[in-house]
């Protein structure tokens, strides 16, 4: 099994990069969805979350008010360290279930947002950034997603710079361009890993 660690800013098109890999026969565990699944109505990760936060962060039906929720952590690093405390050891717990379950031939994805705000850079075989810059991430932001120009800066604020990113990896994938420009570099990506995973197995038969 080869454990790759996928991240990059918010708008840099991490998700595309995963839907590629995913494509060639990756077993790819979203961080994201995860962290959506933990706070589902009814866990205690919702539970947790109410607790710290209030009522006022879930809609009418009970479910968690997502937008809320982000207007109040984003800018605020005491209360999104609060909220990280409750959410990231739940998702660490149902990464390590789903990546049990995958084969011993695996390329397993991690894809990961804050891989590198956390420090888990060194959990991985493989670190994979996906890079952009912060006009093309704004740009992205603004124009595909619809979010307000304010609130796209405090996303982007809030997590690592691009130079931070940068530093940990092992493979910067360049999204700056047209997606004919991603493709041959992801391709690549999977070649390496399924090289190295096909490598270790052969050491391991002798």
């Amino acid at each position: 099994m080869l454990r790759l660690g996928l991240t990059g800013g918010i708008g840099a098109g991490k998700s595309e990069v995963s839907r590629l890999l995913a494509g060639y026969g990756a077993v790819l565990i979203d961080s994201d969805r995860i962290a959506r699944e933990v706070v589902e109505p009814g866990t205690p990760g919702l539970e947790a979350v109410v607790a710290e936060f209030g009522t006022a962060v879930l809609t009418p039906d009970g479910r968690l008010d997502r937008p809320r929720l982000g207007g109040i952590v984003f800018g605020d690093q005491d209360r999104l360290h609060a909220l990280n405390a409750i959410v990231h050891p739940l998702v660490r717990a149902r990464s390590a279930e789903l990546e049990a379950a995958a084969g011993p031939d695996a390329v397993v994805v991690h894809d990961v947002p804050l891989l590198v705000e956390n420090g888990m850079a060194g959990l991985y075989d493989l670190v994979v950034v996906v890079d952009a810059t912060p006009a093309t991430q704004l740009d992205r932001l603004v124009r595909l997603r619809g979010m307000d120009e304010s609130e796209a800066r405090k996303r982007l604020a809030a997590q690592a710079t691009r130079e931070e990113r940068r530093a940990v990896a092992d493979v910067v994938i360049d999204n700056d361009g047209p997606l004919e420009r991603l493709e041959p570099q992801v391709r690549a990506v999977w070649r390496e890993a399924s090289a190295r995973v096909a490598a270790d197995r052969h050491a391991e038969r002798g």
